[in-house]
């Protein structure tokens, strides 16, 4: 059973705090016996922990929790150690940046949501690669950490052993894309459904710049030119076509679609179709060649060709992983 430890620090949002104890502990959800993930909450100096909503909480266990089982912490060492978030005037000591080095030597995955890519940049284990941050504070970032590469223009970012997400939905999301991993699609749609969350969601934060929104009382042609796709992804879908749907020109289709989310409609497309594939591998015994027809691939070849491009895995390798797999229970 994967352990999830969260560090919690002085001043913390409840907010950030809660969103990966939502997705791993589900808290304050129905937790299924089998669900796999084992929570433990960690602070530097673990006890009463003021938060910037007004209210104290007590976290249980120090950075010795991390790895020593004799600190009284429960079940393994943390096979994932999460940064919620962190305070943009706070310096991390070298005493957390050891405890998250030496979590990374011995195999756990790092993972630092918004803001707390600023303690992924400080340990280190960032350097000469890529992280996320929130995309209002990652010319910052960048100026503080050169040796890293910060990204404004993803909603998450997983290096296998390092992974970051820019802020707060994307957090969701990113917690969402780790469970979607480590269980599969199926397991991954079913919390989001409870949530009530898109399963995935393609695109960058770009879609989250500053842009002319219509009125809420206008009819937003993209999201009914989404669902018109979606409805139809067993089928050929022409970009002509496709546009018509929404009533737009394709050069305007494709301008408002990509303003909207933040990446092109045929990548869209080809995220959408990888996910019911991925479904559908998981949920039936339907062979490959038939998932890739309902999933819009038309043939086998090309399933397999974007499985392996797009997810560095084979269709049958995802079957024998994750098929016929249910931890949420309606």
């Amino acid at each position: 059973m994967p352990t999830a430890a969260i560090l919690a620090f002085d001043g913390i949002s409840p907010f950030h705090l809660s969103v990966p104890a939502l997705v791993f502990g589900r808290a304050g959800i129905d937790r299924p016996d089998c669900w796999p993930y084992r929570l433990r909450i960690c602070a530097e100096r673990p006890g009463g922990l003021e938060t910037e909503a007004g209210f104290a909480i007590t976290v249980p266990y120090g950075l010795e929790a991390l790895d020593d089982l004799s600190a009284g912490a429960p079940g393994e060492p943390a096979d994932l150690l999460i940064v919620p978030s962190w305070r943009r005037d706070a310096v991390p000591s070298e005493r957390l940046l050891d405890a998250i080095r030496a979590a990374h030597r011995r195999g756990a995955r790092i993972v630092g949501l918004c803001l707390g890519g600023w303690v992924v940049a400080a340990s280190g284990l960032a350097n000469g690669r890529e992280l996320t941050t929130h995309w209002s504070d990652a010319e910052r970032l960048a100026r503080a950490h050169p040796a890293v590469r910060v990204r404004a223009d993803l909603l998450w970012s997983d290096l296998g052993d390092v992974i970051t997400s820019a802020g707060v939905a994307a957090a969701l999301d990113c917690c969402l894309h780790l469970v979607r991993t480590d269980l599969g699609s199926r397991a991954a749609a079913e919390l989001a459904r409870r949530l009530v969350l898109a399963p995935h969601r393609s695109g960058s934060q770009a879609q989250f710049f500053p842009v002319a929104v219509p009125p809420a009382e206008q009819e937003d042609p993209i999201e009914r030119a989404m669902v018109w796709a979606t409805a139809r992804l067993p089928e050929p879908i022409d970009l002509d076509a496709w546009a018509r749907a929404a009533t737009l020109s394709r050069r305007t289709f494709t301008r408002r679609f990509r303003d909207r989310t933040g990446t092109s409609p045929q990548q869209w497309l080809l995220h959408q179709r990888l996910d019911r594939a991925r479904l559908l591998l998981e949920t039936t015994d339907d062979p490959v060649e038939r998932v890739a027809v309902e999933a819009g691939f038309a043939t086998a070849v090309s399933l397999r060709h974007h499985f392996r491009a797009q997810l560095g895995t084979s269709p049958a390798a995802h079957r024998a992983q994750f098929g016929t797999r249910s931890l949420i229970k309606n």
